[in-house]
């Protein structure tokens, strides 16, 4: 919007030698109307304070970054957020423990699997079931979070690519992200929001054939992942554009609790899957790359290599993929998961409840009461974390002995690392906003949860 200043009070405060004879005439897009004015007032003609956002293509989804600018160079960086809030924390409190996954699973909605499984653990804590869950739900949840940090940091090089302008990153992301959404498809019948990982276990087991194709896709992605080296590593008009861009040293990252590529991007090999293993992390072979540039081109080489570790781990896990269940044998606790796919094309569990009904009355009710109601949780508090695509995922989960959690609160590296964002850009030009905040790879439902 566009308009003259014509209010008594606001001329005298504006008029000055450069007046025109219409008055001062500003441009303002979005934000708190007194917060702007009261900034246009304290500033010098030269600063002007400017809104990147709030809309989805530049930022990593619904981000306002409002930017104080001299010139070229950025003066000033905050991030509004808030504009995505689902309330999902909240919600959770009125639904029953196992109802939580449908939840969760949408916050950061690139990366599912480490919020399901973020948020069973916790549960599992709670129940004191750690050592029941069974070994091929354990694997089997390790490869759903491998290939999803894929698919994640695919969506991360791709996005940044086209924000750069080079849009045959962006192509190529995307392509090799639809065969992991494939597989994810194939495997729980949806592409994103999966609601798969359970407490006590998974939902259902893989279907059949999923196993070599899997094995596919990982010959497939050990193929294509060299094209981003040949596209984007080496390129010197790419390596100009994100080094010494973003930089963020070690000591910053400390202060401002940074995780993930971020951190590791300032040569800490911090990494819960080593120093924290959760899902039998501590069994698998793997490397955690670390980059000394503090800077977002570091950023863009370790999560290049870490598909690559992430290939090697989903092989790890393909190989010592032993016959067994899927879900806990306490049948106090064990959500029923005999699924069969119906006409419909929607899985159900007709037979099952057919089995049910034909045995005893008892165990009807039983089924009944767990679907409906859910299982007790002793009351008491637990935190857990995982290592997700952004960094230290953590959920502080609290049970007051129901049905349903009392407060789940969730710590989204999103959030946090979002933090860094004025430390990276303050001083920097405008153009390298984008690329700083493409670096930490943020995505607004999980830090607007």
């Amino acid at each position: 919007m566009s308009t003259p200043h014509t209010h008594p009070a606001a001329g005298a405060a504006y008029s000055d030698a450069r007046e025109t004879t219409e008055g001062t005439v500003y441009t303002v897009s979005g934000g708190d109307w007194d917060e702007i004015a009261e900034a246009a007032v304290k500033s010098d003609d030269e600063r002007i304070i400017v809104n990147m956002g709030p809309q989805h293509p530049s930022t990593h989804g619904v981000l306002r970054l409002i930017l104080e600018i001299d010139g070229e160079t950025v003066t000033e960086a905050r991030c509004g957020i808030g504009y995505l809030h689902t309330g999902i924390e909240k919600n959770l409190e009125f639904r029953n423990w196992t109802q939580g996954t449908t939840f969760v699973t949408r916050m950061d909605y690139l990366t599912p699997f480490f919020n399901e499984t973020a948020y069973c653990l916790g549960v599992e804590k709670l129940l004191g079931i750690e050592d029941q869950i069974p070994d091929r739900a354990s694997v089997l949840r390790v490869l759903l979070m491998e290939l999803n940090r894929i698919s994640s940091h695919l969506v991360c090089i791709a996005t940044g690519g086209m924000e750069l302008g080079s849009t045959t990153i962006m192509i190529y992301g995307f392509r090799d992200r639809e065969l992991v959404l494939d597989l994810f498809e194939l495997i729980t019948g949806l592409r994103m929001n999966h609601a798969f990982v359970r407490p006590g276990g998974l939902a259902q087991d893989l279907p059949p054939g999923a196993v070599d194709q899997i094995r596919s896709f990982v010959k497939t992605m050990k193929k294509n992942l060299p094209e981003y080296d040949k596209l984007a590593t080496g390129n010197p008009i790419f390596k100009a554009r994100m080094k010494d861009v973003g930089y963020l040293d070690l000591a910053g990252c400390m202060a401002l609790g940074v995780t993930g590529p971020v951190l590791r991007s300032a040569g800490l090999p911090q990494d819960l899957r080593r120093s924290d293993p959760y899902c039998g992390y501590e069994t698998y072979d793997f490397d955690v790359p670390t980059a000394d540039t503090c800077d977002s081109y570091g950023r863009f080489l370790i999560r290049l290599e870490e598909m690559r570790q992430s290939l090697r781990i989903v092989e790890q896990c393909l190989d010592r993929l032993a016959p067994g269940p899927v879900m806990v044998a306490d049948k106090k606790i064990a959500w029923p998961a005999q699924l069969a796919l119906g006409p419909d094309g929607l899985g159900n569990s007709l037979e099952h409840i057919k089995k049910i009904m034909g045995t005893s009355m008892e165990a009807l009710i039983h089924h009944f009461k767990l679907v409906t109601e859910g299982f007790r949780v002793p009351a008491g508090q637990a935190y857990t974390a995982v290592e997700s695509p952004k960094g230290e995922l953590g959920v502080h989960t609290v049970s007051d002995g129901g049905t349903r959690p009392y407060r789940v609160h969730f710590r989204d590296p999103s959030f946090t690392n979002l933090q860094a964002m004025a430390a990276m850009c303050e001083g920097g030009q405008v153009a390298d906003v984008i690329v700083a905040v493409a670096s930490i790879d943020p995505v607004m439902g999980g830090v607007d949860r």
